[in-house]
């Protein structure tokens, strides 16, 4: 596995405030401007499929891959011979919520996209994390 990126930021939100936003795929396109549309088939679980369309590129399948309430969203999206997964997890803290988010590719030909995404995800990462924040607390 090859990380791409990652981010961190903490916020005065609760953990279910992102977790909220992470599982509102309709939202992502908000705080995710790389992100044109994305669509889960069915309910949000576990194994869950979608669809999403990253802007001037190809539509990609995806599956959630782990889902813990108020504490984590992993999603695994199908490329070529590898798989990148988005990690996303919250924690509770006494003034509201440690974040993190990394961004890894897995597979055979990881090393390829690695080098083929990797900037982008090395930029995005963290600045996509900072919009979240700003739009969760910013929400009433």
């Amino acid at each position: 596995m090859i990380e791409l990126g990652s981010g961190h930021a903490t916020s005065t939100a609760t953990p279910s405030a992102f977790f909220a936003k992470w599982i509102d795929h309709k939202s992502w396109s908000d705080w995710s401007p790389d992100t044109d549309w994305v669509r889960l088939d069915g309910a949000v679980s576990l194994g869950a499929h979608g669809v999403m369309k990253p802007k001037g590129g190809p539509k990609l399948k995806f599956v959630i891959s782990a889902l813990a309430q108020d504490q984590e969203y992993t999603d695994c999206t199908s490329l070529f011979g590898a798989c990148i997964l988005f990690r996303h997890l919250a924690e509770a803290t006494s003034s509201g919520t440690d974040l993190r988010v990394a961004v890894a590719v897995d597979g055979p030909l990881s090393r390829v996209w690695a080098v083929i995404l990797g900037k982008n995800f090395r930029q995005s990462a963290q600045a996509d994390l900072d919009r979240l924040v700003e739009i969760v607390e910013q929400t009433p």
